[in-house]
């Protein structure tokens, strides 16, 4: 078949994503087209071939790692394929390749810079409304190389989260390769559950007609396992399934109004539980002894821990990449980064003001914040924000180099907001208990901490892994998650399991089945095919 290529070494950088987990693969292909991909799934399915699905590969949960058999790979379908603008939700849409970068896609709607010779005519028309305005895909992932069709199947979310939520309500409609090379086509608002009972009719007439899991998914931000919820609109159900379901070859995304004034403001504290009030009191929750002075729900809320701004002093003071960060001064302990959005400057100004009155009741009356009014000045703070897992991953780099068995331990948990400060007790306590080296920084807004474990040796990697499971059932006990934003791909299986457990992991498993009976697509990834 001259779609697939026999694998050899040049093409080994497609054995491994961010996870820094290495892979097998016996072929690998490059498709361009949607009847390229449905070729290669039914090559693949007659020859009972399982396929392993990339687009940046830069997930950390090993999802994108082959275990053997077929890469489908998407670096080649990258495209922004038609528009449209819906005048009474004052919505812009675009229809994009799995392949497509976020880096990529946000360029071409800042500039304004569209390929529009393959454009029909209706596609063309809708620009004339996209000219007239600023948009955004809202969506926020730390990793700008991420493609499209990742982001959707882990339902990636990020930093402004906290206030537009993650990628899932941004999709509008999908197309979707099934196992047997049929296609399914899905719009949002048109497709709903009967309670658990769901049917669909491909696009050939095909119906797929059976039973959703019975579980409850906790009310945290989640992306563990499939969304499932009653009477559920089922386009929901792809977006977040890691690519299990079915191969997704096309996508409609949503973009919305850009507000014209974004501040961003990092606050630094001499205390974590000081920070963890101000934290509360910018999601406007009732604090005793602090005045209801907060109106102003916050964009994005990041938190990072005394260790995550020592690692980043320390390169500061030792790597040129890392000299354009800001003097931390000597004493802080931890600091919040907030981002706002508004109509105004005037509007901003006051916001400041209430914020640093909030510090000053909290007992902070030191003023300890730096400002970024302009893009300027957003592009240091957000280098501070996107430095800090970049400083950890060179650390554990140069450890790696005396013992090649350790990893980086990252936890992707979060809690319901009455259990915050009880997290991060655990967290703590723990961590010093076990003398572990750690840095936590993350989305604090939603309660969604990166723990990260830095080991030094394999006994500290072995202390850390006990730690991790041990937090997912704390966690999930609280109503949590073991996952918030990456997914469980194939490194998080067991913390799913514990979650969920087995009845509800078997549940998911037979719902796989209704659409890939061989179990051949994404193998491996959420749950084990037996």
């Amino acid at each position: 078949m001259n779609l697939i290529r026999n694998f050899s070494a040049e093409y080994e950088d497609y054995l491994h994503d961010e996870s820094r987990i290495i892979g097998t693969a016996d072929t690998i292909a490059f498709p361009k087209t949607e009847d390229e991909i449905r070729e290669i799934v039914r090559y693949c399915v007659n020859n009972n071939i399982p396929m392993t699905v990339q687009g940046g590969r830069t997930g950390l949960t090993a999802a994108a790692v082959p275990e053997g058999g077929q890469i489908i790979n998407f670096s080649r379908m990258n495209k922004i394929t038609a528009a449209r603008y819906d005048a009474e939700q004052n919505a812009f849409f675009l229809s994009v390749q799995p392949g497509l970068l976020l880096a990529e896609l946000r360029k071409v709607i800042d500039n304004k810079s569209f390929d529009i010779s393959k454009w029909d005519e209706q596609s063309r028309d809708a620009l004339t409304y996209f000219s007239a305005g600023k948009w955004t895909f809202s969506p926020d992932p730390t990793e700008t190389s991420a493609a499209i069709g990742g982001i959707i199947g882990c339902n990636a979310s990020g930093a402004r989260s906290f206030y537009f939520g993650a990628v899932r309500p941004y999709v509008e409609a999908l197309r979707i390769v099934l196992a047997d090379g049929d296609l399914l086509e899905i719009r949002r608002g048109e497709n709903f559950a009967n309670g658990r009972s769901f049917s669909l009719t491909t696009v050939s007439g095909h119906t797929i007609s059976g039973q959703l899991p019975t579980y409850q998914m906790p009310v945290t931000k989640n992306a563990a396992g499939y969304y499932i919820a009653d009477d559920m609109d089922l386009i929901d159900l792809f977006i977040g399934s890691e690519g299990t379901l079915g191969i997704i070859s096309a996508a409609e995304l949503r973009l919305i109004p850009t507000a014209p004034v974004v501040w961003g403001i990092s606050s630094f504290f001499n205390d974590e539980k000081t920070a963890l009030r101000f934290v509360r009191a910018l999601r406007q929750e009732q604090l005793p002894g602090i005045a209801d002075i907060f109106k102003q729900r916050p964009v994005a809320i990041e938190f990072f821990n005394h260790s995550a701004l020592a690692l980043l002093k320390e390169q500061k003071q030792h790597n040129p990449a890392f000299s354009q960060i800001q003097e931390i001064k000597e004493g802080s302990n931890c600091a919040v980064f907030t981002e706002f959005h508004s109509e105004n400057e005037e509007y901003m100004w006051q916001l400041l003001r209430d914020l640093l009155r909030l510090r000053e009741q909290l007992g902070e009356k030191e003023d300890n914040t730096w400002v970024a009014t302009n893009s300027r000045d957003m592009e240091k703070l957000l280098f501070f924000r996107h430095a800090v897992p970049e400083c950890v991953n060179m650390l554990i780099d140069l450890r790696r180099q005396s013992d090649a068995s350790i990893r980086k331990l990252g936890t992707d948990m979060a809690v319901p907001d009455d259990y915050l400060d009880a997290a991060m007790e655990m967290y703590n306590s723990d961590l010093l208990a076990n003398q572990l080296d750690f840095a936590i920084w993350g989305h604090i807004g939603n309660n969604h901490l990166h723990v990260n474990i830095l080991p030094r040796n394999a006994e500290d990697f072995r202390r850390g892994k006990e730690l991790y499971g041990q937090w997912a059932g704390k966690v999930t006990f609280w109503g949590g998650t073991v996952s918030a934003e990456h997914g469980i791909g194939k490194f998080k299986k067991a913390f799913l399991l514990i979650m969920y457990g087995e009845k509800n992991i078997a549940q998911m498993r037979d719902l796989k089945k209704l659409f890939d009976p061989l179990m051949l697509i994404n193998r491996g990834n959420i749950f084990s095919e037996q």
